[in-house]
């Protein structure tokens, strides 16, 4: 009659056998990890997300074949499970997974991600709704420091200020033709004019667009991810809408006007908003503009700047 092994008496082949290649590994691990999670958010308390998670480490020992993935596993599941992640707790969680492999492993990696959900009020309405923001959390240990890092994606609208001022010269032609035999107009001839079709003779295009930031944080017990989210989207004026009836509309549509911006201008507002962040030390900025006029996306790429950090080069 056949026994079950033990645990003690199962083979561990990346325990016992050596590599036939002597080279030290980068990263070593798992990625794609479906997880629900908790973060602490400064402003808006804890959040519980449903998304995936990266976990790694190096092999610093070129003749060691591999790592022992279940361990990271079972760890991440632990902390995911039992508390709330925030910036202290992703450092203890590194140090505690190279206590995992410290024979082979220096350094060490993890990566959370999901859409953060924040429910956002209509512009003038009474209804709200949810929206979405693509979120990534990561945490590195190198050199026995540690590295927090947020990545966030904003949608915004953007309306091109040269189809704008083109719109505008169409319809003054298109008020001259009109009245080419009225040397004079009432006010109230030309509301009825301006409220007609023909008063829409030229639209400016606009089209959904997006922000992505990269944070460099500083050691704090909470993320301010909410915060930069209301910043950001404070800086461009014209944040996508969830509930939307015909009052919000118009009040959108009036935003819109009054924010006419370049993808250019909208890097250089929202690179202002960042640069006062105490709790930022370093970011990386893409402005896409997914243009309605073109078969491409209009881009604009910017850094705070700081000696040996983001290169605007980055991730192109």
């Amino acid at each position: 009659m056949n026994q079950a092994n033990t645990p003690a008496q199962l083979p561990d082949v990346a325990a016992t056998d050596r590599a036939g290649i002597h080279a030290p590994l980068d990263r070593v691990g798992m990625a794609g990890l479906a997880l629900p999670f908790r973060l602490q958010d400064e402003t808006a308390g804890v959040m519980s997300c449903q998304g995936q998670a990266q976990v790694f480490v190096n092999i610093c020992r070129p003749d060691v074949k591999g790592i022992h993935m279940s361990r990271l596993y079972l760890l991440l599941e632990e902390v995911a499970e039992q508390q709330v992640l925030s910036p202290a707790l992703l450092e203890q969680f590194l140090l505690a997974k190279l206590e995992t492999h410290r024979d082979i492993s220096d350094s060490a990696a993890v990566v959370f991600e999901c859409d953060y959900m924040l429910r956002r009020p209509a512009l003038k309405s009474q209804y709200q709704g949810w929206k979405s923001y693509p979120l990534k959390v990561m945490a590195t240990l190198e050199n026995n420091e540690v590295c927090t890092e947020l990545v966030l994606k904003v949608p915004y609208s953007s309306t091109c200020p040269c189809s704008a001022s083109l719109s505008r010269q169409l319809l003054a032609r298109a008020m001259l033709e009109d009245f080419v035999d009225q040397p004079q107009i009432d006010k109230e001839t030309l509301r009825h004019w301006l409220l007609s079709e023909r008063g829409s003779v030229a639209t400016p295009h606009s089209q959904r667009s997006w922000a992505e930031v990269r944070l460099k944080l500083v050691a704090t017990d909470s993320f301010p991810i909410s915060r930069i989210i209301d910043q950001v989207e404070a800086a461009l004026g014209t944040p996508v809408q969830t509930a939307v009836k015909r009052e919000d509309e118009q009040a959108f549509a009036q935003l819109n006007g009054s924010n006419l911006m370049f993808c250019e201008d909208a890097a250089r507002r929202v690179r202002n908003a960042l640069l006062a962040l105490d709790e930022v030390t370093d970011f990386w900025l893409r402005v896409e503009h997914q243009e309605s006029l073109h078969a491409h996306d209009a881009v604009a790429i910017t850094t705070k700047g700081v000696d040996g950090g983001y290169a605007a080069q980055l991730k192109l």
